[in-house]
């Protein structure tokens, strides 16, 4: 069974940071590239960063400088470090796995497990 657990979200002021956590299982940490999405109601979802195996990274344009993806193997977990929060970060946070060689990296179509979600708001 593939799980993928959220944990971090909450509420922060603009300029803030926060930590995200996705915790999985020794397989799909192993066998699988990992991405971070995220969601707003009444939007599409949204590609936020992703690492593959070898520890390339890529991100959004809107994140770069501000987000940092990592993989943390002793735990089997990854984390999305986002620092100079903004409002327009509100949105609830999945991360997901994809096979390494599905394409395009930051499209959701791309991967086929799912957590459930971790809700990030930045207030003005």
């Amino acid at each position: 069974q593939v799980t993928l657990v959220e944990s971090g979200g909450g509420t922060v002021q603009s300029g803030g940071s926060l930590r995200l956590s996705c915790a999985t299982s020794e397989y799909i940490y192993s066998a699988y590239c990992i991405g971070w999405f995220r969601q707003v109601p009444g939007k599409e979802r949204e590609g936020v960063a992703t690492i593959d195996r070898d520890g390339t990274t890529s991100y959004a344009d809107s994140v770069k400088g501000r987000f940092t993806i990592s993989r943390d193997t002793a735990k089997n977990s990854l984390s999305l470090q986002m620092f100079i929060l903004k409002v327009e970060d509100t949105a609830m946070y999945y991360c997901a796995a994809r096979v390494c060689a599905s394409r395009p990296v930051l499209l959701p179509t791309a991967y086929s497990y799912w957590g459930q979600g971790t809700q990030v708001t930045v207030s003005s």
